[in-house]
Order: C-alpha cells, then structure tokens, then sequence
C-alpha cells in the first residue's frame, strides 16, 4: 500500500478530541486508525504473561505515549505489530501523567493491508498543557523516529478522561486495573470478583489478626486485592464470587507478592479505612474469567513451580485421599484429576480441600483451571493453588472446541502422560535429543502405546494423490468431511447444510530420510502448510489450473529438512496393526545452532 494510502487512512486529530472530549470522540472516530511510532518492551524479563509493553502512536498531528493493556500483547507475539505499521485502535482508555497523555490502549488490529511506512506527517506532543519549552522540543525529528524518549519521573497519575463509550461512577472516571500502580493515588475501578478466599486467621506473639483475599477482574487485566481485620470485617460479605463491584480509593498499592498470586500484574491492592466499595447495578459489562492456557504437551518445557492455566477433556476421576501436613500435623483432603487435550498428552492435576471433596463432574466434562502449579516429580504434573479456580464446561471458545475434537475423535485416541515421557528417557526421545529413523524403528516406538520423538531428516518424496479433503467451513462442524452432491455444492452431515465451497485441509503423506534409514511420515493441516508453503485451498486452486506449477509446488517441497516432532502409535487397518507416524510439530533447520550442536558433540567425543 502507498505511502499516501496510508497517510489517508489516518484518523487526523483524533488524539485531540480523545483526550479533550470523550463524547465527541467516540462520534467522530469511534475507531481511530494510527500509526505506532514506537514499540518498547517495559520489563524484558517478565514472562509472557506479565509483559508490559509501551508504544508511541501518532494521529499524524499529533503523537501520545501509550500502553499496551496485557490482554492485547497477541499482537506482538503474532508479529503483527511494528514500528511503522497502521492500527485499528479498537479499544482505549486515555489518561494523564503529570501534563502528559497516556492512551492505554484495551483492543487492537494491525491494518495489514496498509503496510508498513517511515513516519508520517510531522506529528507534535500531545500535551494536555502547553508547556514553556520551545515547541521544536516537541516534534519527533527523522532521526529521532522509533527512538525512545527519556523516561519520565514517578509521579502521581491522575485519570481525566472515560474510555470511549465514556464509563464513569458518582462523577468519577472508571480506572483501568491495567493502569493502577503505586504512582495512581486516585481512582475507581469496576470489576469483578472472580475468586475469594476463606477467611484466615493468625495468631504470634506479638498480636492476631485475620485476612481474606480476592482476585478482581477487568477488561484490561486482573489484580489481587486483600483486606485485614476490620476490612476483613468489613467487605467479606459484601464481596461475592462473579459479582461486580465499584471499588475507590483511598487504597494501598504495593508490589505483588508472586508466591501468593497466581495473576500477571506486577502490583496488587490492600484495602483501606476509607476504601469504598459499591456493588454495581450493570452485572453484565465486565468479563467473567480470562484465561492464558498452556496446552498439555507444552507442560514439558515449562519449568518447575512456574503456574499456568490449564484446560482439558476430564478422562479419569479419582478417589479422594486424606495426607498429614508434615509442618504442623493438618489433615489435607486431594483427589487426583487426570486431564486429556488434542495434542495427544495428558497430564494428572490434584485439587484440595473443598474442591477435591464436593468434585461431582463427569468424565468427558470440560474443566478449565486457572491458577496451577507445575511439579516435576516424576514427570510433570499440577496441582491447583488455594488462589487458583475450577470451572466445569465454561461457555469459552477453548471448551467448545476441545468437546467437539473429542466427541469426533479424541474419545478412543492413546495419550502419552508426562510420566511415560520422562520414565522412557532416550526411547521416546526427549525435547533436547534427536533420533535417527533407525532408533526409532529399532526401538519399536509406538507398538505398545504412544511414543513421541524428534528426527532431522530430508523430504525425499510428497504424494501428490489425496494430499487433502473438503471440509466443512462451519465454525461448529470441527473440520468435517463434506460430500460432493453433483451441482457444485457439498453437503456436510453434521450441520446439514450445503455450502457452494468447502474448506480444503491438508492429510499429506511425506517420505523422509536421514543418513540411517526412510520413513513415512503423515502430516495433518497445521504441520502440511509449514512443509508446503501454502494453505490446502491455494494448493488445490493451482492443481485445478496450473498442472506444470502444482507440479512445481511438490518438487519444491522435496529435499527440504527439517526438524520434525511426531507421534508413534499403533493403529488397526483391518485386522492388522500398523504403527502409524504423525508429525505434531515442524521446524526449518536452524543451521547456526545445528552447527554449534554438532560442535559440542565432537567436543564430548574428543573428551572420552
């Protein structure tokens, strides 16, 4: 896209009228388009989850500093968002530090389309007041485009302005919990109770006291709120589980205590005398739960006591058990959960106490945790933290999908557990070790239950015959072969429509070789696309007018290596066991650290 195009699809003025009139703004640019002139990590050594990211935006007149809320990092680590490129701003929230503009930003889309271009225009400082320096001191130059400016001074943050559409309570301006740090002395939030605790109690020397905790969510992010003794008094009762409430200052706001919060925020909240806390009359405004979920086989490279959301088909339920702390002599009940998802692992999660003795859900439920913590005694496991939440069957996206690829094909599929993986060492291969094809036959991979291995090896050969099928392109219909019906339609069975054009998926059949042996290998859609460099309907489209380039696709993809994740397990066709190879992830050969592997392997050798 051209530079002009670009610069014509900018919201000119914008920035003005979000941070001078709220109303007025969510009328003229209800979804502003601007250019981000900076992208700048906060905290590089946060964890994805707790990644703080700061932009600078610029309507074309104007520029602002900006914060990425964390629910919209997705866009960074999809590797849409850059310097330069255009942006839908879906969602905001415009604030002010000190005379000086914050537009934290809720929901965002990078416009594509719109390409990515040197800055545009000569944008200068959105201010909210006109500051005594000379204006040139205002202006991005050439040379300082995408350049960090100096950091600002810790000061009091004071909220101005209401999101677009405007939120406010008794005259005060609904605060994002993304915003609240130690340096935001006033504000009020609207969010809502997602989990709370028991009360506990303490008793030493030198007094007693009690405390009971809640998560609180937004749109923007979550935090922890914890309120001791005549708070405790005070609020326990009036906060409920999946209610909403108004919550204002005066509150304290101290650096969160990672060993007792299983959240992403850098901060969390104390109650205070004069904190107030009001239930709102609009229940439905604010989300229900929000969840970061690590799918089961990814457990493997998550390191110890590190918490993660989990969600999975609930395969085996067991019986509740009692232990004895070893710490003061407590009895704690558990009963031990073993989940299953669609990339062919599972895991054994423990619940406690209340949880574990009033668990009724059925096997083949959907369970969503948030909130556990990974052991890797034997393998890895999780158990889930007094802070952390059950929910059985959630109305999420993640659910429905999970229960569809089960009930059409993960019910009578063999998971391999965490404890198989790490109990089989070198027969299954771990993530940092790669096999030959010949170790893999020699060892029988998969003829007695599921195995997984990685190989480097060559494409020898693609069959180019049956490399996909028609799907069906409903949302709800998990990829289901369609039936042509002879007058160009084709019929699925499950939603019993007829749709003119069905979503083709790749099923490809790959030959692959390294210096010990060949293998074939079968490769479903998500893997088949990497291998082929095109989506199944590209490919299909080609063949049906182009037989010289669709030939060329496949001669293309032969003698390419790469590093491929499978899975051995044995099937029946007919009669006959098979053990068939599925690939489950593939990777282009990394030659540079390819190279300083087999250096540190010649390296060992030449020290036996």
């Amino acid at each position: 896209m051209s530079a002009d195009a670009a610069s014509g699809a900018l919201s000119r003025g914008a920035l003005e009228i979000i941070f001078n009139d709220a109303s007025k703004a969510s009328k003229l640019f209800p979804v502003p388009v601007l250019q981000v002139l900076q992208v700048k990590q906060m905290n590089p050594s946060a964890q994805a989850a707790g990644e703080r990211w700061r932009l600078v935006v610029s309507d074309g007149q104007h520029y602002v500093q900006s914060m990425l809320a964390t629910g919209a990092n997705k866009v960074i680590h999809e590797g849409k968002l850059e310097r330069g490129c255009l942006a839908r701003i879906k969602q905001y929230q415009p604030n002010n530090l000190k005379g000086k503009n914050i537009l934290v930003i809720l929901d965002i889309e990078v416009c594509e389309d719109l390409g990515v271009h040197e800055k545009i225009g000569e944008p200068t400082a959105m201010d909210a007041a006109p500051q005594p320096a000379p204006a040139a001191d205002n202006a991005i130059s050439g040379n300082d485009f995408y350049g960090a400016k100096k950091e600002e001074s810790k000061s009091q943050v004071k909220q101005t302005m209401a999101s677009r559409p405007a939120a406010s309570h008794g005259g005060a301006t609904i605060h994002p919990i993304e915003g609240i740090s130690p340096f935001t002395h006033k504000w009020t939030i609207k969010a809502r109770v997602t989990v709370k605790s028991d009360i506990k109690t303490w008793h030493k020397s030198t007094g007693e006291g009690k405390l009971f905790s809640v998560n609180l969510l937004d749109e923007s992010g979550e935090i922890k709120a914890t309120g001791f003794n005549d708070q405790c008094d005070a609020f326990y009762d009036l906060l409920q589980e999946g209610s909403v409430y108004y919550i204002s200052t005066p509150c304290r706001v101290q650096l969160a205590k990672k060993q007792f919060s299983n959240l992403p925020n850098d901060y969390e909240i104390t109650f205070e005398r004069e904190t107030v806390i009001e239930k709102a009359d609009d229940q439905s405004s604010v989300p229900q739960m929000k969840f970061n979920f690590c799918n089961i086989q990814a457990l493997q490279d998550v390191e110890k006591d590190n918490t993660v959301d989990v969600i999975g088909v609930l395969k085996e339920v067991g019986e509740v058990s009692e232990i004895i702390s070893k710490k003061d002599g407590r009895p704690f009940q558990k009963r031990e959960l073993t989940l299953v998802d669609d990339t062919g692992y599972s895991v054994r999660v423990t619940v406690w106490g209340k949880i574990a003795n009033n668990f009724d859900a059925q096997p083949e439920s959907v369970v969503a945790f948030k909130g556990t913590k990974v052991s890797d005694f034997g393998g890895k496991s999780l158990s889930l933290l007094s802070s952390g939440t059950m929910s059985l069957d959630p109305d999420i996206p993640d659910a429905h999908k999970l229960k569809g690829w089960y009930d059409s094909a993960g019910r009578t599929n063999t998971f391999a557990s965490h404890q198989n993986m790490a109990s089989m060492g070198g027969a299954t291969g771990r993530k940092d070790e790669i096999l030959t094809i010949r170790k893999v036959k020699d060892d029988n991979l998969g003829h007695d239950e599921a195995a997984y291995f990685s190989i480097k090896a060559t494409i020898v050969f693609a069959k180019q015959e049956s490399f996909s099928y028609p799907a069906c392109p409903g949302a709800n219909c998990n990829n289901k072969k369609v039936t042509p019906l002879g007058d160009g339609t084709f019929q699925c069975e499950k939603c019993n429509i007829a749709h003119e054009k069905p979503n083709h998926r790749y099923i490809l059949s790959l030959n692959v070789a390294d210096f010990t042996n060949h293998q074939w290998l079968t490769c479903f859609d998500e893997t088949a696309r990497i291998v082929m460099g095109m989506d199944a309907n590209e490919l299909n489209e080609i063949r049906e007018n182009d037989d010289v380039a669709f030939q060329e696709v496949f001669n293309a993809a032969t003698l390419k290596k790469f590093h491929f994740r499978c899975r051995a397990k044995t099937d029946n066709f007919g009669d006959t066991p098979r053990v068939r190879y599925q690939v489950m992830s593939v990777t282009p050969i990394d030659f540079k650290a390819e190279g300083e592997r087999l250096n540190g392997l010649i390296q060992q050798l030449e020290a036996m």
